[in-house]
C-alpha cells in the first residue's frame, strides 16, 4: 500500500472511531492533534473522563492489537501529558484509550490501555 492510500485509510478509520465514540456519548475535542512529543488521533470527553485515543485499523484484531506496541503507546502518553494541560479540567479522570477498527466487525473501544 502506498503512503497516500495508507493516509486515506487512517483518516477513514479515525472518522469511524470518532463516530463510534459520539454514538456512545463522547464529545470529540480534537482530531490528529500534534505535539513535539507525538500525535494523538482523537481527544474525547464524556462527563468527567478525558480520553486520549489511539486508533488502529488492521485486517485482523490481532494485528490491530500488535500495532499498539510499547513504543507507540509511550509516544501517545507523552503527547497526552503535554495536551492534558490544555484539555483537562480539575477532577477529571485522564486516560489513554484505543479504538481498533477491523473489517466486518464493530469498532472495539479499549479503555485505559496504558495502565492495562
Amino acid at each position: 500500500m502506498n503512503r497516500r492510500a495508507a493516509e486515506r485509510g487512517g483518516r477513514r478509520a479515525e472518522a469511524l472511531a470518532a463516530l463510534w465514540l459520539r454514538l456512545h456519548g463522547w464529545r470529540i475535542l480534537g482530531q490528529r492533534v500534534r505535539t513535539p512529543a507525538g500525535e494523538v488521533d482523537l481527544i474525547a470527553r464524556r462527563r468527567r473522563t478525558l480520553a486520549f485515543v489511539e486508533v488502529k485499523a488492521r485486517a485482523s484484531a490481532e494485528e490491530a492489537e500488535q500495532a499498539l506496541d510499547a513504543h507507540r503507546l509511550r509516544r501517545v502518553v507523552r503527547a497526552a501529558e503535554s495536551l492534558s494541560v490544555r484539555f483537562a479540567r480539575p477532577g477529571d479522570t485522564i486516560r489513554v484509550d484505543s479504538v481498533l477498527i477491523v473489517p466486518g466487525r464493530l469498532p472495539s473501544h479499549r479503555r485505559d490501555i496504558w495502565r492495562g
